[in-house]
């Protein structure tokens, strides 16, 4: 079964106020999940602040600033496309994301 996980930056998550250690520390988080099989990662979407959001209301295109889903303050930072054979493994896999350890999900 394929799988697509979201990763959601935690609000106000600026990778610049990492320590060295942490931004390392996450950077080979993310290193170990690219290197799993069946894997495939999709680029980085960038930062929340230079999205734009677009969406149909009553038949009109209406765009807004930020790449906020429908919970209130929570934005997609990444996604990490992958075939499991199950949902227990994928989300023995979306645990290891480093943005769920730095408050995000």
């Amino acid at each position: 079964m394929k799988y697509v996980l979201l990763i959601y930056q935690p609000e106000g998550y600026d990778p610049a106020a990492l320590s060295e250690e942490e931004y390392k520390d996450a950077a080979a988080g993310y290193a170990a999940i690219n290197a799993t099989p069946n894997v495939r990662s999709g680029w980085p979407l960038g930062f929340a602040r230079d999205a734009i959001t677009v969406r149909a209301r009553d038949g009109q295109t209406v765009s807004s600033l930020g790449p906020y889903v429908e919970q209130p303050g929570g934005t997609v930072g990444g996604y990490v496309e992958f075939e499991a054979e199950n949902d227990e493994e994928a989300i023995a896999l979306a645990s290891k994301i480093p943005a769920v350890a730095q408050g995000g999900a």
